[in-house]
């Protein structure tokens, strides 16, 4: 029984292949080791029935998460994941490699992901590189859901947001400066709360103000993220996430304006993940019989 795991920093897919290839597809929060422990972690997993119920039973856990770029980083996660699934192997790495291994179509290619926070990368089906970091929330995160959440509220205190938006704002959230503040600056998941606003982003992206904000947004994270590659105008640029997906149009335009190709946008790519691995598994299978 293999399970893959791709998590975000809001929510955590997993999908459990059963020996008989069905797949149940269940959902945690989503686990980062610059904030969560091995405790909160393991807690987490027990609650949840179905992975509770197949723990022991699984022979091969991928995980891949925002933040487990380091191999200290990556044991936070991997503790948990070897006690609680005992009898499998567990491997741990970066959300990059997800997104490049979802998106491989046998083609070398530039794969970004936007969700809550934002990266890229390029996957020659050897390696995954990164020309530039990420930078995080409150340093980049350029064109993602924390990115759009920060500049929205912060317009939303200073009044400057066009009327018919500060007044839907303020009667869908009831939020004051105080509790704003509270969740940015005394808690360890302001990037979650800030991306959380997507929300009531995407139902008023036809609104000038939002196709503006996105538009600059998406804008610069192609700047930044897929022109410092040299082969950017050669290659397809696949997209995952959220943020991608649901400003597909501006990201066509952007995609002309900074002359790139627009590959694959993968909204959840855990599906295309197994796959992945599904495939691996049965080609070192093969070579090992012969």
């Amino acid at each position: 029984m293999i399970i893959v795991a791709e998590s975000g920093s809001t929510k955590c897919d997993w999908l459990i292949n059963h020996n008989d290839g069905k797949v149940l597809e269940t959902h945690t929060m989503g686990f980062n080791p610059f904030f969560h422990q091995p405790d909160e972690i393991m807690t987490h997993l027990r609650g949840n029935q179905n992975l509770s119920q197949v723990a022991s039973k699984a022979t091969a856990v991928y995980f891949y998460g925002a933040g487990c770029s380091s191999p200290d980083r990556n044991e936070v996660i991997l503790s948990a994941l070897v006690q609680f699934f005992r009898n499998a192997h567990c491997e741990v790495n970066h959300d990059l490699n997800a997104s490049a291994f979802a998106t491989w179509d046998g083609n070398p290619a530039i794969t970004c992901i936007i969700g809550t926070g934002s990266n890229s990368c390029y996957y020659d089906g050897v390696s995954v590189s990164e020309q530039v970091p990420a930078l995080g929330y409150i340093l980049g995160d350029e064109g993602s859901g924390s990115y759009f959440g920060k500049k929205l509220i912060a317009d939303y205190l200073y009044k400057r947001l066009p009327k018919e938006l500060q007044d839907a704002f303020f009667e869908q959230y009831k939020l004051q400066k105080e509790e704003i503040f509270h969740q940015v600056y005394n808690t360890n998941k302001a990037n979650v709360f800030l991306a959380s606003f997507m929300r009531f982003i995407v139902p008023h992206k036809e609104h000038a103000y939002i196709r503006e904000m996105v538009y600059e947004g998406l804008s610069r994270f192609a700047e930044i993220h897929i022109c410092c590659y040299s082969n950017f105008r050669e290659v397809p640029v696949h997209f995952v996430g959220s943020v991608a997906f649901y400003f597909t149009e501006i990201l066509q335009q952007v995609a002309v304006e900074k002359g790139f190709s627009l590959g694959k946008i993968d909204k959840n790519p855990g599906m295309s993940l197994l796959k992945y691995h599904l495939t691996r598994e049965a080609t070192l299978n093969n070579i090992e019989k012969v």
